[in-house]
Formats: structure tokens, C-alpha cells, sequence
């Protein structure tokens, strides 16, 4: 199978690291897609892992996650509900348009499905919706929890066996499945939906593809997947549920998507370079994700002065990144964020090229509480750089 598969990472609804797995295929990706896994399993349970590779096989570009809490993400899964992974697929489609392209396709499987079908309305670039044995009511996945509603009621939470594995459920998990309407959103969708279902499935039953079909406006699709299994645990029902997927999507990519010029931005996964030049005391032309960059050593250093020191592109960095993740989460909340500016120093008396403290200095507008002003603060500290510089790197390094 052409292409290849890169882990990689990004911050979910709540900050927390949440672990992925990007596929790419060989040659410029025809589009980007976005995975959804069934609930309580991870982006590597086969039915994500074959169908996005089924999918990289025909030329699209598949992000597949763990939700918060799952798999090797972090977070707790009892703190988590069914929006919380609605915003964490938000949060995936940020990462996408942040550092590739935004996806234009949607793919959820089971609950994963459900979640997908409200996502897409607000992640605006979305072409298509296609969803795997998704229950047409989030309320469904509490029938696995019937035995034990009780005692997660007078107890506020409790340890249910789901799949063969303990989880603490809690009471706001019930309360937030009762809430989400999926056949309403997928009402007012008004985008392409195409739904595959298994006659005998037994868990989520044929009867909830009816419900969303009946539900969803033109265009919209049905295809019987048969005699698979509800987590399509057999490959080749995987691999056919994706040739429909990538054959019915075809069909509503924008048409920018067949010009490979900026199809795909690799900053986030290809690190950089440096060469020196010749003609320069200490100045190199660096890359970073395509994007050239001087530096050089100050002038009071000996160097020239062309381009910031190496130690000063590093604060920059932290700054740069935690004022990203920052913006990114007081979008995605809806908060009031009229002005934000971080910077970036080493303590006094540390050695310019030794610095063991960094200070951070944040200054925010808008309308924006102490609890808000409070909680942003702490996402600045989530950043990709900010966990980097703080948990430590291990450096390889090796003469080629």
C-alpha cells in the first residue's frame, strides 16, 4: 500500500495531548479527510486503521485521533462526554487547517458517527459527511449502561464494563447523552451524507440508519454493508466500506483540490534544516516547513546581526506558540479575544546561551472574566513548545 502513516499530536477541547496518526499517501493528497473511532475504542481499532489507509491508498490524506482519554491521549475519560468529542473533533480540524489544509471530508464510525454528523455543521470547510453503524440517538450508547444507571445516579459515578474493560462513568455523561439531538443536526446538515449500515449489525441496530436517512436532506446516500460486523472486524468489509466512502466523496471535492500547488504543508511533521553561509561568519540559512529563515549570532557576539540568535528563535517560539494555542481555544469556547501578546525571556543573571528559566509574560483583552483570563493561562502552558521545553527532549544525533 503506497503512502506512509506519521504519529503526531495535537491539543484537544480541553488542552489536553491528544495522540494521532496521520496517513499520507505518496504524492499530493487529493483531499483531506478526518476519522472519527467508535466509542470507547482508538484510532488504531482496525475499522479506523483499514479505512484510513484504504483511503491514503486512493489519494486522500486521513487524520485519525484518540479522543481525549482513550488510546494514548491524555485526559481523563471519566471527565469526558459526548461533546467533549465534538469539540475534540473540532479541535482536530484546527490542527488540520492550522498545519496541512482543512479537511473536506468527515468519517465517523458508531458514535464516532453520531459525533460526526454534529461536527460537521460547525467545522465550515466540510464537503461531505459519511458515517459507519452510527446510532441515530447519542442516548443509544446508554442502554450499555442500563444496569448500572442506577448506582452512577445515587453515587455520581460508577465503573461500568464496556467492551470487556472497566470505565468510570459519571452521571454528567447520561445527562450530556440525553441532550444531543443527531437527527435534528443532521436535519439541517445541508451537506452531502452518506450512511453504511449492516443489516445484522447488533449493536447499533438497522433501524438507526433509517432514522438518520429519513431525517438528512438531499444529497444523501444508503449502502448496506451486508453481512459485516458492527466493528467491521473482518479487513475486507473495512477496505470495501472505504472504496465507497472514497468513490461517493470524490464526487463533492472542491475543485482547488485537483491542483497540487499548496496541497499540504509538512512544518508540523518534517522539523528543519540549517546550512551555513560560506561568506558569513556564523550566519546559516535555516527551513523550517518551507519557510526560510537567517540566523545568525549578534553583533556583540561576533556575528552580523542578519537574523535573530538561535536562543532568541526558541522564545520566540514558546511566545509564538503559546499565543496560538491560546487564540485556538478562546475561538473554540467563543470568548471575547480583542488583543493577546506573549513574551518570552530568560530570567536575569541566566547565561544567554545556558538558560535554565524561562518567563513568560502574557497580556490579554477583551471580555474576559478572571476564571477565563485564569483558564487561558493555563492552556498557555499546554502548548506543543511549552511541554517540550518543560518535560525535556532526548536529542539523537548522528553524522550522515
Amino acid at each position: 500500500m503506497t503512502g506512509e502513516t506519521r504519529k503526531t499530536e495535537f491539543n484537544g477541547s480541553t488542552g489536553e495531548k491528544l495522540a494521532a496518526a496521520m496517513e499520507l499517501p505518496a504524492g499530493p493528497p487529493r483531499a483531506y479527510a478526518l476519522f472519527a473511532h467508535c466509542f470507547t475504542c482508538s484510532k488504531d481499532v482496525k475499522a479506523a486503521r483499514e479505512v484510513s489507509r484504504a483511503l491514503r491508498a486512493r489519494g486522500f490524506a486521513v487524520l485519525r485521533f484518540d479522543f481525549t482519554g482513550l488510546g494514548g491521549s491524555d485526559g481523563d475519560f471519566a471527565n469526558t462526554n459526548f461533546s467533549s468529542n465534538v469539540d475534540d473533533l473540532i479541535a482536530a480540524a484546527d490542527f488540520l487547517r492550522s498545519n496541512f489544509v482543512a479537511p473536506s471530508l468527515l468519517i465517523g464510525h458508531s458514535l464516532g458517527g453520531a459525533a460526526a454528523i454534529v461536527a460537521a455543521t460547525r467545522i465550515p470547510e466540510i464537503k461531505s459527511v459519511a458515517v459507519i453503524g452510527a446510532p441515530a440517538d447519542a442516548d443509544h450508547v446508554a442502554q450499555q449502561m442500563k444496569d448500572s444507571e442506577t448506582e452512577i445516579r445515587e453515587k455520581g459515578a460508577a465503573v461500568v464494563s464496556l467492551a470487556g474493560r472497566p470505565f468510570s462513568i459519571k452521571a454528567q455523561f447520561l445527562d450530556d447523552l440525553k441532550n444531543q439531538t443527531v437527527t435534528e443536526c443532521a436535519a439541517t446538515l445541508k451537506k452531502p451524507l452518506l450512511i453504511l449500515h449492516a443489516p445484522r449489525d447488533e449493536t447499533v441496530g438497522i433501524d438507526n440508519a433509517t432514522k438518520i436517512f429519513v431525517a438528512a436532506k438531499h444529497p444523501k446516500s444508503f449502502v448496506s454493508l451486508d453481512t459485516a460486523d458492527h466493528l467491521l472486524s473482518n479487513t475486507d468489509d473495512a477496505r470495501y466500506a472505504a472504496s465507497i466512502i472514497a468513490a461517493w466523496g470524490a464526487r463533492y471535492l472542491p475543485a482547488a483540490q485537483d491542483d497540487p500547488v499548496e496541497t499540504q504543508r509538512i512544518d508540523a511533521v518534517d522539523g528543519g534544516t540549517a546550512e551555513i553561509i560560506p561568506e558569513k561568519k556564523f550566519a546559516v540559512s535555516a527551513m523550517a516547513g518551507g519557510h526560510a529563515i537567517t540566523v545568525d549570532a549578534d553583533k556583540e557576539d561576533g556575528g552580523d546581526g542578519l537574523g535573530p540568535n538561535p536562543t532568541r528563535l526558541v522564545e520566540a517560539a514558546l511566545a509564538a506558540c503559546s499565543a496560538m494555542t491560546m487564540r485556538m481555544y478562546a475561538r473554540r469556547k467563543g470568548w471575547s479575544l480583542s488583543a493577546l501578546k506573549v513574551q518570552v525571556t530568560r530570567a536575569n543573571d541566566e547565561d544567554a546561551h545556558l538558560s535554565r528559566v524561562l518567563e513568560k509574560s502574557i497580556s490579554a483583552k477583551g471580555d474576559l472574566d478572571s476564571g477565563q483570563l485564569e483558564r487561558l493561562h493555563e492552556i498557555a502552558g499546554k502548548c506543543p513548545v511549552h511541554r517540550m521545553l518543560a518535560d525535556g527532549v532526548e536529542i539523537r544525533s548522528k553524522m550522515v
